[in-house]
């Protein structure tokens, strides 16, 4: 057995009128992976917290390198070699590469004057760099830099505070396969070095790839642990949340009925020269999968009136229909719940009343003015329908959990009675039980006679949650897969550009 850095012992943390953690042991050791998952709110970022040294527990004990200690301060963390790689990337976007990992810690030179020795600087981070096997260089500037280049950074900077135990929180949520593949390369290598990591995501097919034991955690306490021959996302599922994976899909109640979305030749500015006819119709979850970069997002927008269609015409219920503008598509009843909630689909610093809200604010008011009293009250309806976990309407929508977000979302759209409705990435970034709360919603709202669109680069969810799969190759459509035909092997090699016989 590799050598013990870190036990947590029956740690305990209490706030008024709730326990977060309960009883929670943990070991961890020099070079192995540990995988650890758990609905949102089951304790993780509380665990986490208490080893950043961020909050004390109420009771328990952490032992580092044979050390017993109550709880951590910030710099004993540090000390210890804690480092953390958190899913919102910290990174100053006007500064270069080697700046960003030193951030604070710059060599100097120069005497009173402190000028920063920026020689030195690209010396210290250049060995960093190669141990990541990364290949952009010091000097390069932030801006510079792909979403994937600047996760390798983050962890970079980690790793330039002498990291034993790294902790990556959901590194992969915005990666494309090939990027996560990269990082799961590095996470690999790190291992092989030695250093200790823990893997919170809720990618689960990543932690049967990379994961040495997986904790899970519910409620506050933890109810088990995988080794690494028995880790598989049934198992973690079925811990997490108590029952297995077959359940969290709804199949659909009846036949779907005519085609309420009908496009015919579109083309987008992403692939001018391809065109794309698809039908969606009433009482469907109609899938679009494709890899990252197929046009499916492209369309999406160009439906919704964000980009301007450079061809095609889109029909709604056979009525031939011109959407130029986000406005128009709502005046039609077609919405979108966009990939990136946080950026395009809330207002973080306004309460959730007013984001479910805010795209009809003409029929919540009253000579001009915002009725506060019907805002709450349509507010309130949709809460209660989408169970959004919220003291009340007035809770910022930004400090709320990523499942909740998306549920304020759709209660945006919900309010207003769509036609059409497009979820792209529904459920990117939320937990395996708030997932299920959402396709249980998609189903109801199918089943209403709502046609839906949604896109997904989940494979088990477009194929459990769909009626029908469209696949998008290069900005066009390489196959169309009823319920018989879906599995894995399908979707994928209609995403390369295969065709079915």
């Amino acid at each position: 057995m590799s050598k013990v850095i870190l036990q947590l012992k029956n740690i305990t943390k209490f706030y008024p009128g709730a326990a977060a953690l309960t009883d929670v042991s943990m070991t961890l050791r020099e070079g192995e992976i540990v995988g650890l998952v758990g609905e949102n709110g089951a304790g993780k970022s509380t665990l986490m917290k208490i080893l950043g040294g961020v909050v004390a527990p109420t009771a328990g004990t952490i032992e580092i390198d044979g050390f017993e200690q109550r709880s951590l301060s910030v710099i004993d963390a540090i000390k210890a070699g804690i480092a953390f790689v958190h899913q919102e990337l910290n990174l100053f976007d006007n500064l270069s590469v080697a700046a960003n990992v030193y951030v604070g810690r710059e060599p100097h030179y120069g005497g009173p004057l402190k000028l920063i020795d920026r020689r030195k600087l690209d010396s210290l981070v250049q060995p960093l760099l190669d141990t990541l096997g990364v290949d952009f260089k010091p000097d390069t500037l932030v801006p510079d830099l792909s979403l994937a280049q600047r996760q390798l950074l983050e962890i970079a900077k980690a790793l330039s505070l002498n990291a034993r135990l790294l902790i990556l929180d959901e590194p992969t949520s915005s990666l494309t396969l090939s990027e996560t593949a990269t990082l799961l390369k590095v996470i690999g290598n790190l291992k092989a070095q030695g250093v200790c990591i823990i893997f919170i995501t809720h990618r689960l097919n990543e932690l049967e790839a990379c994961a040495d034991r997986v904790v899970v955690l519910r409620d506050g306490a933890c109810v088990g642990e995988l080794a690494k021959t028995e880790v598989s996302s049934a198992a973690m599922i079925q811990m997490m949340i108590g029952r297995d994976l077959k359940s969290i899909y709804t199949p659909p109640a009846k036949p779907r009925g005519r085609a309420t979305l009908r496009i015919e030749g579109a083309q987008t500015s992403a692939y001018p020269g391809r065109h794309i006819s698809m039908n969606v119709h009433a009482g469907e979850i109609l899938g679009l999968a494709g890899l990252v970069g197929a046009g499916r997002t492209e369309l999406a927008r160009a439906i919704f009136g964000i980009d301007v269609l450079t061809g095609g015409t889109i029909f709604l219920d056979d009525s031939a229909t011109s959407i130029r503008t986000p406005e128009e598509a709502i005046t039609n009843g077609v919405f979108l719940v966009p990939e990136d909630r946080k950026r395009y689909g809330l207002q973080l610093d306004q309460t959730i009343a007013e984001n479910i809200c805010l795209a009809d604010l003409p029929n919540h008011a009253r000579y001009g003015l915002v009725d506060t009293r019907m805002l709450h009250a349509t507010a309130q309806a949709q809460k209660d329908a989408l169970h959004i976990r919220a003291p009340d309407t007035d809770t910022l929508a930004g400090s709320l959990s990523g499942g909740n977000q998306q549920k304020v979302v759709l209660g945006k759209w919900l309010s207003m009675k769509p036609r059409v409705l497009i979820c792209d990435e529904p459920t990117r970034g939320i937990d395996v039980g708030a997932k299920a709360e959402i396709y249980r919603k998609l189903r109801e709202l199918a089943d209403s006679g709502i046609a839906i669109l949604m896109i997904s680069s989940d494979m088990e969810e477009v194929i459990g949650v769909s009626d029908r799969i469209i696949v998008l190759h290069e900005g066009e459509i390489s196959g169309v897969l009823e319920r018989p035909q879906f599995s894995e092997r399908n979707v994928l090699a209609l995403a390369v550009g295969n065709r079915m016989n």
